[in-house]
This record gives C-alpha cells, sequence and structure tokens, in this order.
C-alpha cells in the first residue's frame, strides 16, 4: 500500500455540521496545544480503501503527554507488555465523554483504559481474549485496604507441601518455590470453591506481577524485566553467565511491599469513586471481533491498541503467569499475524464489531505504531479497516517524544526494533 506523508497546511471549517463538532474542538486543541513548549505540526496522512479510493486525513505530530514517569496513578504501576502510558487514554476520555459515559477497551491488556475511565468518573469496560488480563485489571477497581491484605497474608499457609515444576528451580529458591505453590494451590482452591473475595483478587494479581524481574523486590533470581518471562533453559543460561542462583524470597513480605507502593495514591476520594464506578464495569473475556455482552450504541469512546502484527508473542512472554492462574497459554486463541493483509482482515472484523457497540457521535482511539524498523507504520494500514466497517476517519495523532523502553536495557536501541511512538487513528461513528 503507498502511504505518502508531507507537510500541510490545514485550515478549519468554522460551519461544520452539529455532529462533527467535538471532533472539530478536538482539532483545534491539537493545533493550539503547547503544554511541553513546541507547537503543533499539521501533517496529511494518505493512504487508500480497499476499493482503492484515496484516503486523507490530517496529522497532528507533538508531545500531547509527557514522557516522564510517576505522572499517574499508582494504581496503574502493574507491568504488562506493550502497554501505553495513562495519559494517552487520559487525553481521549477527558476530551471527548464526561462523567458517567461509557469507556471500552476491547483489547485491555493490563487495564489501563478501563483504569483511568474508571479514575475519571467513567463506566469501565474491557475485554481481552487473555484470561491473564482479567486478573490484572479486577482487583484494582476494587482495592482493598493494606490492613486486610497484611491480615489476609498472615492467614494464608504457605508452609504446604505441594508439587511443583522441577524446571521453576532455575528462577527460584527451593523454600520460595515451595511458598508459591502453597499459595497458587490457596487461590485456586477459594476460585473453585467461589469464595475468592476482593482481597484474594489482589493478592492474586500482586504475586502475578512479583513471579519474575530484575531487583529484589521479585520473587525470583534477576532475569528479564517482570513484563517478560524467559524460559527456564535460557534462564540457565543466564543464571551461567552471571554465576548466580537463586536467592530465598519472602514472598508475603514482598506482596505487602507491592501493594504499600500500589495504593500509595489511593486516597479516600480515589476508593470512594471506585466504589460508586467499579459495580458498573464489564470485564469480558473474548475476542474483541465478538462480543455479544457488549449492548448496540452503549460506547462513548473506545481507546485501545491491538496486537502490533507479530512484534510481541504474549503467550511466550506470559506462561509463568499462566502457570500461575492455572492456564495453559498454548490454548489461548491470541491472534499473532505475520502477514499485514491477515491483520487488517481480523482488524476490519473488530472495527465491525466497535461500530455496534459504540453509540452515534461516538469516537475510537486506536493506538498502533511504527514497527519493523519504521519501514511499516500502522496508521495507514489500519485506516481503510475503520472505513470498511463504516466508522468515519477523522485524524491521526502522533505523540513523538524521547523515551527509554524496557529494551534498552537489553541492547535494543529506541529507533531499532519496536514502535517508537505513539500514533493514535481517530475514528467515529456517523450519526448524533
Amino acid at each position: 500500500m503507498p502511504v505518502v506523508t508531507a507537510q500541510l497546511d490545514l485550515r478549519f471549517e468554522t460551519d461544520a455540521p452539529a455532529e462533527t463538532a467535538q471532533t472539530s474542538l478536538l482539532e483545534q486543541q491539537l493545533r493550539a496545544f503547547c503544554e511541553f513548549g513546541t507547537g503543533t505540526r499539521v501533517i496529511e496522512t494518505r493512504s487508500a480503501s480497499f476499493s482503492r479510493e484515496d484516503l486523507v486525513v490530517p496529522a497532528y505530530v507533538n508531545e500531547f503527554w509527557t514522557a516522564r514517569q510517576r505522572q499517574a496513578s499508582s494504581l496503574h504501576e502493574v507491568s504488562y507488555r506493550a502497554c501505553f502510558k495513562p495519559q494517552l487514554p487520559r487525553f481521549f476520555i477527558e476530551r471527548l465523554t464526561a462523567p458517567g459515559d461509557r469507556v471500552y477497551d476491547p483489547f485491555m491488556g493490563r487495564g489501563t483504559t478501563v483504569l483511568e475511565a474508571a479514575l475519571l468518573g467513567r463506566v469501565p469496560c474491557g475485554c481481552d481474549i487473555n484470561p491473564l488480563s482479567r486478573f490484572l485489571v479486577q482487583p484494582r477497581l476494587h482495592p482493598p485496604a493494606l490492613e486486610a491484605i497484611a491480615h489476609r497474608l498472615g492467614g494464608i499457609p504457605l508452609d504446604g507441601d505441594h508439587p511443583h515444576p522441577e524446571d521453576l528451580l532455575v528462577f527460584y529458591h527451593p523454600h520460595t518455590l515451595q511458598q508459591l505453590c502453597s499459595l497458587r494451590a490457596y487461590l485456586l482452591g477459594r476460585q473453585a470453591a467461589g469464595s475468592l473475595d476482593a482481597v484474594d483478587e489482589w493478592i492474586w494479581m500482586v504475586a502475578l506481577n512479583r513471579l519474575t524481574g530484575h531487583s529484589n523486590g521479585f520473587f525470583s533470581v534477576y532475569t528479564l524485566p517482570p513484563n517478560q518471562a524467559t524460559s527456564a533453559r535460557a534462564q540457565r543460561k543466564i543464571n551461567e553467565k552471571r554465576n548466580q542462583t537463586p536467592p530465598p524470597r519472602d514472598v508475603a513480605r514482598l506482596i505487602l511491599k507491592k501493594s504499600k507502593q500500589l495504593l500509595s495514591d489511593c486516597d479516600s476520594r480515589t476508593r470512594m469513586r471506585l466504589a460508586g464506578i467499579g459495580p458498573q464495569a464489564r470485564l469480558l473475556t473474548q475476542a474483541a471481533s465478538a462480543t455479544p455482552d457488549m449492548a448496540d450504541d452503549s460506547v462513548a469512546l473506545v481507546v485501545t491498541s491491538p496486537p502490533f502484527l507479530d512484534v510481541v508473542d504474549y503467550a511466550a512472554d506470559n506462561w509463568l503467569r499462566c502457570w500461575f492462574i492455572g492456564v495453559d497459554p498454548a490454548g489461548v486463541p491470541i491472534s499473532i499475524h505475520k502477514d499485514l493483509g491477515q491483520w487488517q482482515d481480523n482488524m476490519t472484523r473488530v472495527f465491525r464489531e466497535l461500530k455496534r457497540v459504540l453509540r452515534p457521535g461516538g469516537h475510537v482511539a486506536f493506538e498502533v505504531g511504527e514497527v519493523r524498523g519504521g519501514l511499516l507504520k500502522l496508521e495507514e494500514a489500519v485506516l481503510p479497516c475503520g472505513v470498511e466497517a463504516g466508522l468515519e476517519p477523522r485524524l491521526v495523532l502522533i505523540n513523538d517524544q524521547e523515551f527509554t523502553k524496557t529494551a534498552n536495557c537489553w541492547g535494543v536501541d529506541n529507533n531499532a526494533k519496536g514502535t517508537n511512538t505513539n500514533r493514535i487513528v481517530l475514528f467515529r461513528k456517523p450519526g448524533a
């Protein structure tokens, strides 16, 4: 698909129809944006529909949210591969919705959009075909008190004799692995009995995020960052290279320590807001292209980021987390496409479903990126998908900033692999 990106001076239509007024206001705000010291560049993004008709939309380039850390609620600080910053959904939620509106993420991952929507007083909805996602999202919509977490941890028998996979000893000290298997058995038992509560779910979520990492705040010996679980075979090589053996870790202490950090911004006002919004949340474990539990015309805004072709192997990254929740990662049908055409076919099916659940005049902010060394810019590839589904392409927002990627820890430069900018294609459902 040929793509042309050129500098352009675009002028606003002052007599825009009423149904596009909200998007036009957003365009004016983007053009005038200079919060971080630079003005917005306006360029033209060209693509073609599947019927070969020209698609031309304005693209706004600037640093629209800060690259600095700790600019969002501490509740977000859960590791997950290829997740975006909370500032991204907040940017669109604040400008395109009102309190009480329904905000939806069909690829919710760690739940950044869902949680940010709830914190802003919007009704959060999320979907992910990976059952792990709900384990990471649900507890943070209902955060328990630190005292309740400590009390529960003190009552869980962590010294039981439970079977454990021998290959996990490359990650964990035998006593640590004993504690982890005891905790896993306790949680799976409570789940099977239907007696899990918010405190159990919180402990499960935090434990999932302490399984492996590269500091003494994790249960494991030094390994890959917490959003990527390497294989046992690869970990043996890491251990040999670093001449390391897994040290003993206190599982309950580390869970409590991480809980305290996650809850550090969770004041009484936040708890009251989540208590009011949380029960209205809807979290699904389904394919994004088939969500019959989502009502027609019910969503004001979608903010999401799909898998970027085959850039991330979610099953390989999350095999250890899946073990801890009793799920076989090989049985989770995550869509990973090497072929761009197949990826576009899948995204078109997703967009058709999004059009169904969007209310007339509602928006989709679809975050993609530049992949394959920057040679493939997925915003051009996704434009025809939304058009085919009957949505109107309104604009492209490119958040362009210098930032540090996790990959830098492993010798991968920001401009060499992966994605280097946030590229959001904004679509609108006709009507209203």
